[in-house]
């Protein structure tokens, strides 16, 4: 049985990389936790632990021994990241190093959740292999985190994830709404729409306008193959097959879901929201290709419509769909 120690466990992605590691491949999960904490649920343990504490972080991970370390703990609040540019490095370059370091201490592999926005939006289909070029400070931090797990840990790889649909398994509710990125964009609109309220797609040069959309349990399905692999090592790329626009991507939504795309009208963002009156650049154009990815896991990503339906399925049935 594989041991996995998760950070982030009770986040979007993590709860996703949780479940799907314990519940459908057996795995036995533990996560560090800042609040949420209980010793056994849905099959995984927690502990309270402060992330920026480097010798309580090496001690928690000697103690579980896990064949497998994946980090996807974040500081998710932009204007923490620029209002204390030392916190928010220390969160994300900080906790990979001591990771990085606690995982070579037990033998284990280390895998970084990272993002598409290491690119600057120009680089349309980026490889694994394209050269990262970020344009705010959380595609830095994020570039940066990737280096500290390459170079720090013997065994390491990185999952980028983009534009991620999907259940939040740790909540009845998503946290947050439409923004300068993609993330919830799609439960967004299928939960204006099933309510009866129109949706305003929001377009504009400054906002992440096109991407290519995932799922975020395929994204931790791919993990589960990096971490399975004993040889996978390096970039990985997790997310669909397919690039589409947020106009584009609502459409398909409502399809998929059997929704009347008649509410759907285009806006720019909304005064005040992410990126959209210049608090920092986001990147335009963040598609992804999966060359490496393919070649080095035998995976084959799905396309957004099969995604969409597998969100679908797992909205309406509470269970992981295949």
């Amino acid at each position: 049985m594989m041991r996995a120690y998760v950070t982030g466990g009770t986040g979007f992605v993590g709860s996703n990389i949780v479940k799907v590691f314990a519940e459908r491949h057996g795995a036995e999960v533990h996560c560090p936790v800042h609040r949420f904490v209980s010793t056994d649920t849905g099959g995984f343990t927690t502990e309270r632990l402060d992330l920026l504490d480097d010798e309580a972080v090496r001690a928690s991970v000697g103690a579980f021994e896990p064949d497998v370390i994946v980090h996807s703990i974040i500081l998710n609040d932009f204007a923490a990241m620029y209002a204390d540019r030392d916190l928010a490095w220390r969160s994300f370059v900080g906790t990979t190093a001591t990771l990085a370091r606690a995982a070579d201490e037990v033998g284990a592999k280390l895998i970084l959740v990272s993002t598409d926005w290491v690119f600057d939006g120009t680089q349309s289909c980026a490889d694994e292999d394209t050269p990262p070029n970020p344009v705010n400070f959380y595609g830095v931090l994020k570039m940066a985190s990737e280096q500290a797990a390459m170079l720090g840990a013997a065994r390491a790889a990185v999952a980028r994830v983009s534009a991620v649909s999907g259940m939040h398994w740790m909540r009845d509710h998503t946290p947050r709404v439409q923004d300068g990125g993609f993330g919830y964009f799609v439960t967004s609109i299928v939960g204006a729409l099933e309510e009866g309220r129109p949706f305003a797609v929001w377009e504009a040069d400054n906002i992440n306008m096109v991407a290519s959309p995932s799922l975020a349990s395929e994204c931790a399905e791919v993990m589960w193959r990096i971490a399975a692999d004993t040889e996978a090592a390096g970039v990985f790329h997790c997310c669909g097959g397919e690039s589409a626009g947020r106009m584009e991507l609502a459409r398909m939504a409502c399809d998929v879901f059997d929704l009347d795309p008649a509410p759907l009208s285009s806006t720019p963002p909304d005064t005040g929201a992410v990126g959209a009156v210049g608090e920092f650049p986001i990147p335009y154009d963040t598609s992804l290709t999966v060359r490496r990815t393919r070649d080095v896991l035998g995976y084959e990503p799905p396309g957004i419509r099969e995604l969409l339906t597998r969100f679908r399925r797992e909205r309406s049935t509470g269970a992981l769909a295949y």
